[in-house]
């Protein structure tokens, strides 16, 4: 069977990530997001997959090539325009010709055996597609079963009108005839072509659509910054114990700890795993890296710097006497010496974002900063909790930020000191 994954959103929920790179291309646990959906489907026997693309395409195409070094097949065809899930699953109509395929979102991650269960509870000719129970019905597509086949399908209902706890889990196998209902979708209110709208006119006409329900702790959607740290988490817990960098005298490891060639841990530092440090880092002395952190290649953490519940991305510069803590760091960034990412609100309450225009619950008590490729922070700057800082922008020293900034802006204080900070484009 052949999979098609959808890889072509702009991922605007995902700022200031996506600024710089696809969403399915944010590193997480070691890898981009879109190759653990690509392991997935591997284990399960789906080699061969098609990825729609959009989005900054050439950094997916060049990073996954052929395939060959996942041991996969992979072909690529761009979506020209952004109008739904059911345009994109289209575009994929020469590629899996005639045949029943396996139809997923990029931006999931998934436990080992979720692709297996779908597979094992297909039946030919059948569509199926899987749900899972959340927390939160009213953030997505909702539906409601009736002896195990779907029934009902709506997107995002009120809080309070939710007809059930299931969830669309984005995951879909398709028969060969999905494409005769997908020509036949209406445009939503939205403006876009849905795939749950075809699935609604398939079920309406008569069609069975099985549903496999999945752990909620099996699934995870990518949706908001905030769920990088999640998979993050849920990514290491399964990490293996192995070092391959130096380690001088004075290092204390705590298991599971992997470390990749290259890398020098110096004396005094305490290394707490599960903790993934990537290849040519120079980690030290003195630091603290507490469980589920993962940094990528060629990151520097300074002296006596406590990184923790954290994903740091290649090529960053954390310097001397920085606090880093349940917070994303992207590539290229410096943080000057002193740096604080605050993490606990004074109340106690759940850290909010802003995204977009809506400030939303992170349903986290502990959520540091976001902080995009290559920014700059100077000396003894502080992050209040949730704060997002655009790719490029640099933070004059001695500030406290309470706002997210704008990518490559400079953000300081008037002369004098006197007034409100200062936004100046770099």
């Amino acid at each position: 069977m052949k999979g098609v994954v959808l890889a072509a959103g702009l991922g605007v929920r995902l700022k200031p990530f996506t600024l710089t790179r696809p969403k399915v291309m944010i590193p997480v646990g070691g890898a981009p997001l879109l190759e653990w959906v690509l392991r997935r489907l591997r284990e399960a026997g789906v080699r061969e997959i098609l990825i729609i693309t959009h989005h900054m395409e050439s950094l997916i195409r060049n990073y996954f090539g052929s395939g060959s070094k996942l041991g996969l097949k992979l072909s690529f065809k761009r979506q020209e325009r952004l109008l739904g899930t059911a345009d994109a699953f289209r575009v994929a109509e020469d590629f899996v010709k005639g045949e029943e395929f396996l139809g997923l979102n990029g931006d999931l991650y998934l436990s080992p055996g979720i692709i297996e269960r779908i597979l094992e509870n297909h039946k030919e000719g059948e569509a199926a597609m899987a749900v899972v129970p959340v927390e939160t019905p009213s953030r997505y597509g909702i539906v409601t079963l009736e002896g195990g086949l779907v029934k009902g399908l709506v997107e995002k209902p009120e809080p309070g009108r939710e007809p059930s706890r299931l969830a669309n889990a984005g995951i879909y196998l398709f028969p060969k005839a999905v494409f005769e209902w997908i020509k036949r979708t209406p445009k939503s209110n939205r403006g876009e072509y849905e795939i749950t709208e075809s699935l609604r006119m398939m079920m309406e006409a008569g069609e069975t659509i099985r549903a496999v329900e999945i752990a909620p702790d099996s699934w995870l959607e990518i949706g908001y910054p905030w769920k990088l740290l999640e998979a993050n988490e849920r990514i290491l817990r399964a990490l293996e114990h192995q070092v391959e960098g130096d380690l001088e005298e004075g290092v204390v490891i705590i298991p599971p700890v992997k470390i990749g060639k290259g890398t020098r841990v110096r004396s005094g530092s305490y290394l707490e795993g599960p903790v993934l440090i990537g290849e040519g880092c120079d980690i030290g002395p003195n630091c603290y890296i507490r469980p589920h952190t993962s940094i990528g290649s060629g990151v520097r953490v300074g002296n006596g710097c406590e990184v923790k519940n954290s994903i740091v991305m290649d090529g960053a510069h954390i310097s001397h006497l920085c606090y880093v803590g349940d917070s994303v760091i992207g590539e290229g960034c410096n943080l000057g010496a002193g740096t604080i990412t605050a993490n606990l609100r004074f109340d106690g309450r759940d850290v909010e974002v802003r995204v977009e225009d809506t400030v939303i619950s992170s349903a986290r008590r502990k959520l540091g900063a976001f902080i995009g490729d290559e920014a700059q922070t100077g000396v003894n700057v502080s992050l209040m909790p949730g704060v997002k800082v655009g790719p490029r922008a640099w933070i004059a020293p001695g500030l406290t930020v309470y706002e997210d900034i704008p990518e490559e802006v400079l953000y300081s204080i008037p002369r004098g000191g006197v007034g409100p900070r200062a936004r100046r484009h770099i």
